[in-house]
């Protein structure tokens, strides 16, 4: 199940995206706003059926309808949850450790990001030319937490797992070498999209992820070369914080960072959960 948090006029909702049974819309691929080809490759366009209040704490298989439905395409999507805060762990994938000139680490490596920095889909990722010379994108699996919870074994890790969404850790590289430690680089405004929707029945185990820039391949890796998969990372984050619905636990990017350019869109695809798109604007 897709499920999505969109404006819609001047109200702001949650709702199921699925195929347009009835059709009617022009469809042109899966990867285009509005439509999927994910049936027997049959393009269908999209829609979204409104739910009742939020779906957190809920099971998503108990969700319930107002009985509306907006063509996807009328709609505009925004980013799927609104987290207390985004736990990322950096250096989850050997190849990246390498290239930023390290080994992988025996423990996962965390650090926040504010949920200031959290976008949506189509939203823009604002460079602070006046504060860095250099900003790259990096494409990860994002985990979102569905209840309370603290100490989480690994064999239940799943049962506090609302579901799966696109991240992409944007970082001022410059500054995460100067400054020696994260924040900074990794916490400006916009530097967390996340998008477009949460699919809460993906399995993480070995999914595919690629990031592109301009169209252009960057990132190319499977979730199954993770140093420490999502049951390891929700328990040993769990050990250390509280966590609560609607967090985001970022996973790691794979090897092929690199520099984002004024006007670049940059586009995060996972297999079984979607594309995330943003443009890079300079910021004021």
């Amino acid at each position: 199940m897709r499920i999505a948090r969109f404006a819609m006029g001047g109200d702001v909702a949650y709702g199921v995206v699925e195929e347009d049974q009835g059709g009617g819309i022009s469809a042109a691929g899966l990867d285009s706003p509005g439509t999927s080809s994910a049936s027997g490759g049959t393009d269908r366009p999209l829609v979204i059926a409104e739910l009742r209040g939020h779906p957190f704490g809920t099971d998503p298989a108990g969700v319930q309808f107002t009985g509306r439905r907006f063509p996807l395409a009328d709609v505009r999507l925004l980013a799927p949850v609104l987290p207390s805060k985004v736990v990322a762990v950096g250096k989850n994938y050997a190849d990246h450790a390498q290239e930023m000139g390290s080994e992988a680490p025996a423990e996962p490596v965390l650090f926040l990001k504010p949920s200031t920095s959290v976008v949506g889909q189509g939203d823009a990722i604002a460079y602070p030319i006046k504060l860095t010379e250099r900003v790259d994108y990096e494409g990860e699996l994002a985990v979102i937490i569905g209840r309370l919870c603290r100490e989480v074994p690994m064999d239940r890790a799943q049962d506090v797992i609302f579901g799966y969404t696109c991240a992409n850790d944007v970082t001022a590289r410059d500054l995460q070498t100067r400054d020696g430690q994260w924040t900074r680089a990794k916490g400006f405004d916009t530097f967390c999209p996340i998008g477009p929707w949460i699919e809460t029945q993906a399995d993480p185990t070995d999914l595919a992820l690629t990031t592109s820039v301009n169209g252009e391949v960057k990132q190319h890796a499977r979730t199954s070369e993770m140093v420490h998969d999502v049951p390891t990372l929700i328990a040993f984050v769990s050990q250390v914080m509280t966590l609560l619905p609607g967090d985001v636990i970022l996973t790691g990017t794979p090897a092929g960072v690199g520099p984002l350019q004024h006007g670049d869109e940059v586009s995060v695809t996972i297999e079984s959960i979607g594309t995330l798109r943003n443009r890079v604007v300079i910021r004021d």
